[in-house]
């Protein structure tokens, strides 16, 4: 049998000090972030789950408040949910957009009759309005340049 030898400091890996600032050689977490959004339909998404937590809290209000009738039944509290559930899945799947974005701009409409007007409109506006973003966001777009980028270019171009 052989003696195990220790190991040495050299064999261990060690990570650099540099290797947790942005700058240095490290991934910094938010630009990753920002890569992730960026490929997806972030902002339809997040807007369809804000309209449902809306229209969620608004059923939570006192019945002072409270507008429609139904406002208490099991589907005014289960079209927000549906609208979250669809608003998660358009950012989480961006290939099935279409679907959960129909899915979504119907939950949205039914909220008008079932749930105190749909939020008080607030709820029901973000739902539509991220649902026709989502349903609208085409996925295999260059990025756009920006115009500031495009001026400065075409003025030099003309300076020319």
């Amino acid at each position: 049998m052989t003696a195990a030898t220790p190991a040495t400091s050299a064999s261990r890996a060690t990570p650099s000090p540099a290797a947790g600032r942005p700058g240095a050689g490290g991934r910094h977490p938010w630009r990753a972030f920002g890569r992730w959004r960026h490929r997806r339909p972030f902002a339809p998404g997040v807007m369809i789950v804000l309209g449902g937590a809306e229209i969620l809290l608004t059923q939570q209000a006192s019945i002072s408040v409270i507008l429609a009738a139904g406002a208490d039944s099991l589907v005014g509290y289960v079209l927000p949910v549906i609208m979250i559930v669809c608003g998660a899945l358009i950012v989480l799947n961006p290939r099935q957009r279409l679907f959960y974005s129909i899915v979504a701009v119907l939950a949205s409409l039914a909220t008008w009759v079932t749930s105190n007007l749909g939020g008080f409109f607030v709820g029901m506006l973000l739902g539509l309005v991220g649902s026709s973003l989502a349903f609208g966001w085409l996925p295999d777009q260059p990025p756009r340049r920006r115009r500031h980028l495009f001026r400065t270019r075409r003025r030099k171009e003309t300076q020319e």
